[in-house]
């Protein structure tokens, strides 16, 4: 009986592009939530795959790759092999535990990765990208993203180069049918994310929505939703594990009331 599950009669918006929104929407599902997909980026890959090609072919030169994303790893890490493989020698970094668990089940281990905040500034911190004077860095990611970390390994004296191993994109969606839908809660995982939603609606719509519990994994997000206007911005650990716990406590404390 779904009655007893904890997540019962809760229904939440999944916003993730929808191949990475799968395995979140059965989590739920299999405590009694109901999932609304309602993707509000699309991934594909490289929009030059030769200029990725071009750059995979000069590794061996460099001394240490960034993934910036579990996105990072999955696009990099295939375009890598399709051409070989990494270089033994190369230091591997990922700014987060979602992109190092990524690398490791591709059998990648002793990758430099943060133990506490998981961003740029976090991965900036730690002692191995401290002294990088001389050192060539390639940075894995999107087509677009924050420039921090490669303008912080600049000025640490480092050599710089973003590799763009995948793109972002806007779905076709239409507010309306999440308005319709009437979600108690909604996830949202990235502050691009949650700019397209406010692109999908006018000012009233956007007044709606404001009301209706959100779900953020980082402070950066939440920072951005507060200054959208939105009333009820629940920061969640990172991951699906993460985002499932404050779910349930969310769920528990409005049993309690």
């Amino acid at each position: 009986m779904t009655g007893n599950l904890p997540l019962s009669g809760m229904k939440i918006a999944v916003t993730r592009p929808r191949d990475q929104a799968v395995k979140l929407a059965h989590m739920i599902e299999q405590v009694g939530g109901t999932v609304l997909l309602f993707p509000l980026l699309e991934i594909t890959a490289a929009r030059n795959p030769q200029a990725l090609k071009e750059q995979i072919s000069r590794l061996k030169e460099f001394d240490l790759v960034i993934f910036v994303s579990p996105n990072a790893v999955h696009y990099g890490i295939a375009a890598i092999h399709k051409e070989g493989k990494l270089p033994a020698k190369l230091k591997i970094a990922a700014i987060g535990q979602g992109s190092a668990k990524a690398l490791h089940e591709r059998g990648i281990s002793n990758v430099i990765v943060p133990t506490q905040r998981f961003d740029s500034e976090g991965l900036l911190s730690m002692p191995e990208l401290q002294n990088v004077a001389g050192r060539r860095v390639m940075i894995f990611r999107g087509d677009s993203g924050r420039e921090l970390l490669g303008d912080t390994l600049r000025m640490r004296g480092a050599e710089v180069e973003y590799a763009a191993c995948y793109q972002r994109s806007k779905p076709d969606q239409d507010g309306e049918l999440l308005l319709a839908a009437a979600p108690d809660a909604i996830s949202v995982s990235s502050s691009e994310a949650l700019e397209n939603l406010w692109e999908l609606l006018d000012n009233k719509r956007q007044q709606i929505l404001r009301d209706t519990l959100l779900f953020v994994p980082h402070s950066r997000i939440a920072e951005l939703a507060v200054r959208q206007g939105w009333q009820h911005v629940q920061l969640t650990d990172s991951g699906d594990d993460g985002l499932m716990t404050a779910l349930k406590t969310e769920a528990e404390r409005k049993g309690s009331i």
